[in-house]
């Protein structure tokens, strides 16, 4: 069977909770996403912010949405994603400097993933010693090869 169509890369997740706040404390806070925008629809029940990672045609939008109204459809915040995966440029910094932030992290460290590269999780759920976690979502963190390195410096200009 040939598919007529690839799959080139992630264009958006969107990730729902009951304030949005919280989630830009991970989302824009810690990770250093930009907020590019913001959507409201009474129709679809939404506060949205646009959140942006890289640029040109690496860019993807993360959305952080909350419900104009708990009580209506859709409920945009009891859907949460099962997890996303973000490439990171150094895993070990990046887990140190979180950890350091109060982001709670799922156990098992940093391990190698089922796509060979090393990994680790961020924990779906805050406690009192970690207050900062993904609001329901599980985010796994991949340390990317030299070459998406590479790939994601040289749209930005930046050495590497």
């Amino acid at each position: 069977m040939t598919r007529p169509f690839k799959v080139l890369g992630i264009q958006q997740i969107a990730i729902g909770a009951p304030s949005k706040d919280r989630l830009r404390t991970l989302w824009v806070d810690m990770l250093g996403l930009d907020v590019t925008g913001n959507f409201v629809s009474e129709r679809e029940n939404v506060d949205e912010d646009i959140c942006a990672i890289g640029s040109g045609p690496f860019k993807v939008e993360v959305d952080l949405m909350q419900p104009l109204d708990p009580d209506k459809k859709p409920a945009v915040h009891t859907t949460p994603l099962n997890h996303v995966g973000l490439w990171i440029d150094d895993l070990p910094k990046a887990m140190a400097w979180l950890t350091a932030q109060g982001v709670r992290f799922a156990p098992g460290g940093i391990r190698p993933g089922a796509a060979g590269f090393d990994i680790c999780f961020l924990h779906p759920k805050a406690n009192e010693e970690f207050p900062i976690a993904g609001e329901g979502v599980l985010i796994e963190l991949v340390q990317a090869p030299p070459e998406v390195v590479a790939a994601f410096a040289s749209l930005q200009g930046a050495p590497h």
